[in-house]
């Protein structure tokens, strides 16, 4: 055994430690959603403001908004009821329906919430819109996506050990974000681990069903993205989150354990009438969408 070998390595070791202590502490607090502990060095005024700033980029290559300003208006009520009940009701929260065929949705930092004319078009029902919604919302007040920008910065060397957030400009946390990029591509706020999804599938059950909406809906909504990862093509979700047959199995579990009265329609409802009067039939009616997903 060489002692001086060991003796370096040692040393070497606390340097680590202790030049990443002011990391760890700069970026670790408890997440009210959550109640866990999370690395997390975006400040909600970072948040927001790379959200406002990268939001006009996503919503154009995606074809930009849908041509149907009622269904972006029913979206948009939906959601914003969705987020008042969260944690975080205070966030200057935007719902937005783009017009790409591709079967996806996702949340930018600070409230930025975009669901596809595609998925829309898979769903049949309110409750199921407030489950993708209410999933995404979860992201966004869980703060996974600062999260996950966090470890990409570190892992890539953007942050460095001392100085922190302080060094860290928007230009380049737009950069961590993927903005300049094209969409679907190295954007790390897409790629979410199995826990963050188990997170925000609970969340969004948590939202939906405190406006009265039958959790079981969000089990549908797997069920769809089930059976659309069977055809191929454009099925950019199921690159970015887990297998759906894990999230239905485990959100019938979290279901009948939190929401035993899931059964009475009358007090969660799913609102297929009113879905199928603001979204189904327009959207039957709209031009081809402008973004293929191909």
């Amino acid at each position: 055994m060489n002692l001086s070998r060991n003796k370096r390595l040692e040393q070497t070791l606390l340097t680590l430690a202790l030049l990443t202590l002011p990391l760890a502490g700069a970026g670790c607090s408890t997440n009210p959603a959550t109640g866990q502990k999370q690395f997390n060095l975006l400040s909600q005024s970072q948040e927001v403001s790379l959200g406002s700033e990268a939001a006009p980029q996503f919503l154009k290559e995606y074809g930009g908004p849908i041509p149907s300003p009622g269904i972006r208006q029913y979206v948009s009520e939906v959601g914003l009821k969705l987020a008042k009940v969260s944690e975080r009701p205070s966030l200057p929260w935007e719902f937005h329906a783009v017009d790409s065929a591709q079967i996806n949705a996702f949340a930018l930092p600070g409230g930025k919430v975009f669901i596809t004319r595609g998925l829309l078009s898979k769903l049949d029902s309110e409750a199921q819109l407030a489950g993708v919604l209410g999933h995404e919302i979860g992201h966004v007040t869980a703060q996974h996506i600062g999260q996950q920008m966090s470890r990409a910065a570190v892992a890539s060397g953007v942050v460095q050990v001392i100085g922190v957030a302080a060094s860290v400009q928007d230009e380049t946390w737009l950069q961590v974000l993927g903005v300049g990029a094209q969409a679907g591509g190295g954007l790390y706020l897409l790629k979410f681990g199995r826990d963050q999804e188990t997170q925000s599938d609970e969340l969004g059950v948590r939202y939906m069903t405190t406006l009265g909406y039958n959790p079981m809906a969000q089990i549908q909504v797997m069920r769809v993205l089930k059976e659309a990862s069977g055809g191929g093509g454009g099925m950019e979700m199921l690159q970015t989150h887990p297998l759906p047959q894990t999230r239905i199995e485990h959100l019938r579990d979290h279901i009948r354990s939190k929401y035993p009265n899931f059964r009475d329609e009358s007090q969660m409802a799913f609102r297929k009438q009113a879905y199928q009067d603001a979204v189904l039939t327009p959207l039957a009616k709209l031009p081809p969408p402008k973004h293929t997903g191909q």
